[in-house]
């Protein structure tokens, strides 16, 4: 029997089946992949897993009890652990107060701190990690965080605990050892359920893969015999593979040129050119310097030493809107908190940055927004029915052409894109790397981060590979290898 059964689960929104009939079992012991693209329905499958959502149909049971969710307390109560990207910690208490949180060892009706100090540290030191129990949570990095909410699991005896997306803001090594915990976990008889967009992490720690597409389980089984190409056409519908069309010679006249760009404990001595046509790769391991590059090109941050010149002349932003002013635009890591105002209408968040254009004596004049919007909205691959909807309410991969339609109607020259595609199904990977390509056809300048390999080799013309915060090496894409890239991002390592 297996630990956890979800059956002919269906969950319904307004014009929308999130879920239709969908069956899951998970066994205790084992590692269960999760995977579809954005949309597809995962997400929901979890909230209602977590008490959070209610099904309109279907029966949950776990070990063969029937489990009627009414909150997510209900579903702890059950044991089962639901860790989302968002991690649901409160920030400035310590990892052992988090760890504990509502289930506090009392003493005398009094808080026993040494005994909710040893019981979370107990739990932390059997995950492998290295920090302070007492240290404040807002102190911690992603990596220490996931530790602590999977320590919280731990403590709650947890039967089922499932991640959603948890490597998304993780460096390799620290995925590795995430994936260390998950097998200990499993080890102990946990049913464990692990969401991802990155088939090489369910390869390496899955056991089975149930995959989502528009709703429907239409596959479950194990991993052996499963090559990618079939895994991603059971998600999609269809064969899908980036397009590598690297070095095309369409390039033109430099737009930016950088020049010793230094920025105090971030990098050093950073220099390039970016041409009109051109897609600029930036690899790196994280940490390496390249997000904070960005920042300082956008004008989020300032940098102490070298220039930039802009179409021949010095460029100096000192916030975002100079940059932006200027024809310099950046998609940023996190568009979720840096690139978008959830909240607001995907046609509010597309004309954020032009509101100027519309404006005539403090008035918007919607018609020319609307019009203006709409062709950039069409220009990204969005349906036209999206104007009016909420953004938060969009897919990921959505999301970030969102954030493309509002520096496309800012009209920028120079497009940085950090991560265009963390966070995104294997099908929008390729549409928003075929809208890249459309832009540079078009004259745009593009300067890429990215820490996929694969994705950086498929789009680029040029790669830089930093490490440590300096350039250590510089390919054109198309007689690059692989090998020789990720040898110069490690420090210590040449181009081979």
């Amino acid at each position: 029997m297996a630990l956890l059964s979800l059956r002919r689960v269906t969950k319904r929104y307004p014009g929308v089946t999130a879920l239709d009939s969908v069956d899951l079992e998970v066994d205790g012991g084992s590692v269960h992949a999760l995977v579809g693209e954005n949309g597809a329905g995962k997400s929901t499958l979890l909230r209602i897993l977590a008490g959070a959502e209610r099904g309109d149909a279907g029966l949950l049971e776990l070990a063969g009890e029937r489990l009627a969710l009414a909150n997510p307390r209900d579903a702890l109560r059950r044991g089962i652990t639901v860790i989302y990207q968002e991690f649901a910690l409160v920030p400035q208490l310590g990892a052992d107060a988090n760890i504990l949180l509502g289930m506090e060892p009392l003493r005398r009706g009094l808080l026993d701190a040494a005994a909710a100090r040893e019981r979370a540290g107990r739990a932390l030191c059997d995950l492998g990690a290295g920090f302070d129990p007492s240290t404040p949570v807002e102190r911690l990095s992603t990596a220490e965080r996931q530790l602590v909410e999977l320590a919280r699991a731990l403590v709650r005896d947890a039967r089922i605990v499932a991640l959603d997306e948890p490597t998304a803001a993780l460096s390799n090594r620290e995925s590795e050892h995430l994936f260390a915990q998950m097998r200990r976990m499993a080890a102990r008889g946990v049913g464990v359920i692990f969401v991802s967009h990155r088939l090489e992490e369910v390869r390496s720690v899955a056991d089975r893969v149930t995959v989502l597409r528009d709703g429907r389980r239409v596959f479950t089984g194990g991993l052996d015999g499963l090559d990618d190409r079939a895994l991603i056409r059971h998600m999609v519908g269809r064969d899908v593979e980036y397009e590598r069309t690297a070095g095309q010679g369409t390039c033109g006249d430099v737009v930016l040129e950088v020049r010793s760009l230094s920025r105090r404990l971030r990098f050093a001595d950073v220099s390039f050119t970016l041409r009109r046509g051109e897609i600029l790769g930036l690899a790196g391991l994280v940490g390496a310097g390249r997000t904070d590059i960005a920042r300082c090109l956008s004008g989020a941050d300032a940098w102490d030493g070298g220039s930039v010149l802009l179409r021949g002349e010095e460029f100096r932003p000192r916030t975002p809107a100079d940059a932006i002013g200027a024809g310099v635009a950046c998609v940023p890591e996190d568009r979720k908190a840096q690139g978008l105002v959830l909240s607001l209408k995907v046609r509010e968040n597309a004309a954020l940055a032009s509101l100027r254009r519309f404006a005539r004596l403090g008035v918007i004049r919607r018609g020319e927004e609307i019009a203006a919007v709409a062709r950039q909205v069409n220009a990204v691959g969005l349906p036209a029915d999206t104007l009016e909807r909420t953004t938060g309410t969009l897919s990921g991969g959505n999301q970030q052409k969102v954030v493309l339609a509002k520096w496309l109607l800012a009209n920028a020259d120079v497009l940085i894109v950090d991560e265009p595609t963390r966070g995104v199904d294997v099908g929008a990977k390729v549409e928003i790397h075929r809208r890249l390509r459309a832009l540079a056809a078009a004259g745009k300048a593009i300067l890429v981060i990215s820490s996929e390999l694969p994705e950086i080799m498929a789009l680029t013309d040029r790669i830089l590979v930093l490490c440590e915060g300096r350039v250590n090496a510089e390919f054109v894409t198309a007689d690059a290898q692989p090998e020789s890239i990720l040898a110069a991002a490690l420090p210590g390592g040449e181009a081979a």
